[in-house]
């Protein structure tokens, strides 16, 4: 039977610390599994599932929450689909369920494309596309979005990957992570205020067990350091596996959840999400890229390994 999740594309490739392997799907052009030498760096689910919690699904054109799922455009109020309906809010975009088409394709690369065509809520054209390559030491992906139309475009980039040391409980790694603000959310995780992490429990600069974290949380002021910024899980022995951004992410959201589907019992799993702009950007404006008629927006993020 066909994948509910459409076409899978499986890459490979060999490197010093085993094979790397990775699937692709054509559903969200999400990244169902990675692993290198047989360990698992990402949650991976069951090719008869469809991804739970948005599991390594792309989010496009904005990543996150729009509030009520209203926002305003020259004057007029726009009303997106309320794709979170026990919040009322629309969540993570508009392609999270749409069929990519294949553009390329070898044995560690693939790139895919999917269209962002008017509708409700979204009056614009975007072509979009993701590459998704292994490379020595983890696994590039690199998003392109073309405006189509013939208005200014809004839009911001963000992916849901889900994290791992395969042969260590989750709850045993050490989140690092380098962002020295948080958004403070309402009971439908909509942000009313930011602040600095210093002193709080949001400062997570020097590590904490992701055993003791409770999170579906967002992070601003992510620290770029030679433009790339780095959040990382690492296991007592060394071994760590990192999410890097360029610089246009700005932004990251960190998720945990105790149920999610294929999960050990006890255990907990642990998202680290870059976005290049925060949450409920359509209305706050902040961050979002308005592409003009014809232009090419390209961000890039990727996981690297290390000590395997």
């Amino acid at each position: 039977m066909r994948a509910p999740t459409g076409e899978q594309y499986e890459l490979t490739m060999q490197t010093a610390a085993g094979e790397a392997r990775a699937i692709i799907t054509e559903v969200a052009a999400g990244l169902r599994h990675y692993s290198v030498g047989g360990i698992d760096l990402t949650h991976s689910f069951a090719e008869d599932a469809t991804p739970p919690s948005g599991c390594g699904i792309v989010l496009v054109p904005w990543p996150n929450r729009v509030k009520d799922g209203k926002w305003e455009l020259n004057g007029e109020s726009q009303q997106l689909s309320l794709t979170e309906p026990d919040r009322n809010n629309a969540i993570h975009g508009l392609l999270r369920y749409s069929p990519y088409t294949l553009v390329e394709r070898t044995a560690s690369a693939v790139s895919l494309a999917a269209t962002v065509f008017p509708q409700a809520g979204y009056p614009f054209l975007l072509d979009t596309s993701v590459r998704y390559e292994l490379v020595e030491d983890g696994l590039a992906v690199t998003h392109t979005l073309v405006n189509q139309g013939t208005t200014d475009a809004p839009v911001a980039v963000g992916t849901h990957p889900f994290f791992t040391i395969g042969d260590v409980p989750t709850a045993d790694l050490t989140l690092t992570l380098n962002a020295t603000t948080h958004f403070e959310v309402d009971d439908r995780l909509n942000v009313v205020g930011e602040h600095p992490v210093d002193g709080t429990e949001y400062d997570l600069r020097a590590g904490k067990r992701v055993g003791e974290l409770q999170l579906d949380d967002g992070w601003g002021g992510v620290v770029i350091t030679d433009g790339r910024a780095e959040q990382t899980l690492t296991a007592d022995d060394g071994r760590s596996v990192s999410m890097y951004s360029d610089e246009h992410f700005g932004y990251v959201q960190v998720f945990t959840s105790r149920e999610l589907a294929g999960l050990p019992a006890g255990d907990v799993a642990i998202a680290i999400e870059p976005m290049t702009a925060p949450t409920n950007a359509l209305n706050s404006g902040r961050d979002l890229k308005w592409l003009a008629p014809g232009e090419t927006w390209s961000v890039t993020w990727g996981v690297r390994h290390s000590g395997f």
